[in-house]
């Protein structure tokens, strides 16, 4: 990179996760053990929606949207978690930082928006059932995914220029195990406040839409729920939600982990905790979370399972 503007640094070190040799060895079995179950998962996810016709609605056609971003973000994170932990290689070059902060980055927004528009696909199927196939038609749905792409991939494109018009002329030691925004702000040369500033409001203009669409859809759900008299019909309702309000809470409730940290706590230890959960383990947890409190995906899979060995 040229210019008085720019970095000085050609490569980072990650640091990783530890750097006991035993605590390596574990946390790279337990790591390859999740990546594993998430490829599978997804995959077979993403597979199974395509293959049964019983799964062709916006529910599962955002499902199979979600599978894939998680698919994608936690291939941009665990594969060189996994190298570091393996070997001694812990640098990344400049250009592969930028991309792998670039792709994370977008993927988890991406994550943010469609968990969001899912949301509201509940809201319409429970509160306006009679317009459900008007309102979530098929051009709808390609928008809504399509809004969500272009808002997860244009925030990346401006976190990473705000990150990287910054100088980076000391150390490039990276006290995390993936190119992240925080601990990359830290080792800037020059002051960062300007961009962190720019970065909160950027991705508060995303995220605080997208949180309110989930709270105001569940606000409206559960009141619709209540006015249910059948005990049948209302669990039958909020069955639709649940696996979908497990994955809001688990995606959302790391997030807020790292921004609600009490001061006392090292923020970047702290965020390398929450970063592991949103980028490696929700990816695996969410096909299991959609295949084992779903019916018609259980039904679809023991359907499918049927069909290969010739039941």
């Amino acid at each position: 990179m040229a210019g008085g503007n720019h970095s000085m640094v050609t490569e980072f070190i990650l640091l990783g996760l530890t750097d006991q040799p035993q605590e390596k060895m574990v946390f790279f079995v337990l790591f390859l053990v999740i990546y594993a179950i998430s490829l599978l998962g997804n995959l077979g996810m993403i597979v199974l929606i395509r293959a049964e016709a019983q799964l062709h609605t916006p529910m599962y056609f955002f499902l199979g949207n979600l599978s894939l971003v998680d698919l994608c973000c936690t291939s941009t994170i665990t594969p060189k978690l996994l190298a570091t932990l393996l070997s001694d290689e812990k640098s990344v070059s400049l250009s592969g930082c930028v991309m792998q902060m670039f792709l994370c980055a977008g993927f988890v927004t991406v994550e943010a928006v469609i968990l969001a528009v899912m949301a509201y696909d509940r809201f319409v199927a429970i509160c306006n059932p009679l317009l459900y196939s008007t309102l979530m038609s098929p051009a709808a749905c390609l928008r809504l995914v399509g809004a969500s792409y272009a808002a997860g991939f244009t925030n990346a494109i401006v976190q990473v220029g705000c990150t990287f018009s910054l100088s980076f002329c000391g150390s490039n030691r990276i006290h995390h195990f993936f190119c992240d925004i925080h601990p990359l702000l830290k080792l800037s040369c020059t002051d960062p406040r300007i961009s962190e500033i720019f970065l909160f409001t950027f991705s508060f203009l995303i995220g605080l839409p997208a949180s309110l669409q989930i709270l105001i859809s569940y606000m409206y759900i559960l009141s619709t729920i209540l006015r249910i008299h059948s005990m049948k019909g209302r669990c039958k309702a909020f069955s639709t939600c649940t696996s979908h309000l497990l994955a809001v809470t688990l995606f959302y409730g790391s997030a807020l982990f790292i921004y609600l940290r009490p001061s006392s706590i090292d923020s970047l230890d702290y965020n390398r905790v929450a970063s592991v959960f949103y980028t490696v383990v929700i990816p695996m947890l969410n096909p299991l979370i959609y295949s084992l409190r779903n019916k018609e995906v259980k039904g679809a899979i023991k359907k499918t399972i049927s069909r290969k060995v010739g039941l």
